[in-house]
């Protein structure tokens, strides 16, 4: 069963297209990761999922329904990112409290307990916290209501890196014990990718790919040698990233299409081989430019 189905998804602002005809289906019960550069059009896809913006054309089906304004959908859906607010007349311990009476699938001791491990005062305001403790908080919120839709929009923002290794930890956890569809949105893919199922990329407002992990892992390979070796080898393969290494050597990134005889033949001349992991390929695949950086600076001047 798809919990979303996109149709030529499109949405405008003015003469602006943050989404530009994509189309894709997410399952249930699977944990996809919505990855892109900022301002790639995730936070925009996001919130139309969870029925805040109206698409401008094409079709979106949540539960089999068009989210916008929809009950349905409502109930079903959580929405958790950085600009959550609550009201500063009620402290956290209130939030939690209220919160179980909105969400059918609430769980008050795993919100508690999440609380009391990550040493919040109970008796503090939302407001008063600072920036990753008020994702910590988000995240908590996110988890313990159990929504059988489940986004997150950037939601490791503030937080340390021991936080957020506890938040993948947590959210892998209940995830098996309380099966849903869950949507991480984020620029960084390392950090998440052992957690997720599928991945949807976006660059730009369009849908680069969307695949499971593995496949991704296995799309793009990274040759380093001589530069004339590996400039015959590549000749008919798409290039996802390349850069000089001195004068004559070259370290570039192509489509895993090399046939045996190929690998053979680069091996024999020297040149190395080596895998491309899933974090890598898809910021190479959303560069702006395939030699990276060091293509700013040209090699006639001196910095």
């Amino acid at each position: 069963m798809n919990i979303v189905e996109c149709r030529d998804l499109s949405k405008t602002y003015g003469k602006h297209d943050a989404i530009k005809g994509i189309s894709f289906d997410i399952k249930e019960n699977t944990i996809t990761g919505l990855i892109g550069r900022n301002g790639a059009g995730k936070t925009t896809l996001l919130k139309i999922m969870a029925g805040y913006y109206r698409n401008t054309t094409g079709e979106i089906k949540v539960f089999e329904n068009n989210p916008f304004n929809n009950i349905t959908v409502s109930a079903n859906v959580i929405f958790i990112d950085d600009n959550m607010t609550f009201p500063s007349s009620i402290n956290l311990l209130e939030i939690l409290q209220s919160a179980s009476t909105f969400y059918t699938n609430w769980n008050s001791q795993l919100a508690f307990k999440l609380l009391d491990y990550f040493s919040f005062n109970k008796k503090q305001t939302h407001q008063s916290l600072s920036k990753g403790m008020k994702s910590t908080f988000n995240m908590i919120i996110g988890l313990a209501a159990r929504c059988p839709l489940t986004i997150f929009d950037e939601p490791t923002t503030g937080m340390d890196a021991s936080t957020r290794k506890d938040f993948y930890r947590a959210l892998l956890k209940d995830y098996i014990l309380h099966p849903r569809t869950i949507i991480l949105s984020s620029h960084l893919l390392n950090e998440m990718e052992d957690i997720l199922e599928e991945v949807l990329l976006l660059d730009c407002g369009e849908k680069l790919l969307h695949m499971s992990v593995d496949h991704i892992k296995k799309l793009a390979v990274g040759l380093k040698g001589k530069s004339k070796d590996i400039e015959r080898a590549v000749t008919n393969l798409d290039i996802f990233h390349k850069e000089m290494i001195g004068q004559n050597y070259t370290y570039i990134v192509v489509e895993n299409k090399l046939s045996a005889s190929q690998i053979d033949d680069l091996k024999l001349s020297g040149v190395e081989i080596s895998p491309i992991s899933a974090d890598e390929t898809c910021v190479y695949l959303t560069a702006k430019n395939k030699g990276g950086i060091d293509s700013v600076f040209d090699k006639s001047e001196s910095i």
